[in-house]
Order: C-alpha cells, then structure tokens, then sequence
C-alpha cells in the first residue's frame, strides 16, 4: 500500500503524540451535526440560530444549542447578542475554525468519491 501524506510515525512516542491529536480532532468534531454547522457557517459567514437550524435540516433546537455550546467552548465559533427588538444571537466561524475547512473539504471529496464507488456495485 501506497503512503499518500505524511509517512508513519518513527517512534512510538511521536505515534502516541499523533494519535492523541487524531482523538482530540475527533472528539471536538465529531458527533452528526458539527461538520454541518461548520460548513454551513463557513457558506454564510454568519447566521442567527434560527437560520442555522434551517439549514442544519432535522436538527433539533436542543441539540442545536449544545453543539454551538461545544463549538464555543472550543473556540470554533463566535457567539453574538445583537441588540434588536426581539434580541437575536448570531453565530460566525472563528480563524481558528477555518483551518477545519482542508479537512472539510477532503472529507466531502471523500463522500463524493465513496458514494460513487458505492453506486457502481
């Protein structure tokens, strides 16, 4: 099998250190609804709740809120209260969040090349 990126760890210490850094990836974004919050932030820029639920399509309120908490404490996102009559809260990708978008990006590739590898059963 062909290595494609980066090679293999040399040492067990860098390969503990490498899978420590896949674990902490995935526990911060991982989970059905994180990826779709990001990349529909990354489309928009900025959206209050509300339009992000549209968009999330079948997400519901509470989960929606406890993965913005999460993306918060994270510091993937920006939380705003803007003073409008109702108050409204927007939400927006922080700089840090747009280095997921080559991991984004790589993975909806994947998706695109998965499904079609599945189709041509």
């Amino acid at each position: 099998m062909e290595i494609v990126n980066q090679p293999c760890a040399k040492t067990m210490e860098e390969y503990e250190k490498r899978m420590l850094a896949l674990k902490d990836a995935i526990e911060i974004l991982g989970g059905k609804w994180k990826f779709y919050i990001l990349l529909n932030l990354n489309q928009y820029e900025s959206l209050r709740f509300s339009l992000l639920k549209e968009t999330c399509r079948g997400i519901t309120s509470k989960v929606l809120t406890s993965e913005l908490i999460q993306l918060e404490e994270n510091k993937l996102i920006t939380r705003t209260v803007n003073s409008t009559k109702p108050v409204t809260v927007s939400y927006a990708l922080t700089t840090h969040a747009r280095e997921t978008w080559p991991v984004l990006s790589a993975l909806i590739d994947f998706g695109f090349k998965h499904r079609q590898v599945i189709l041509d059963k």
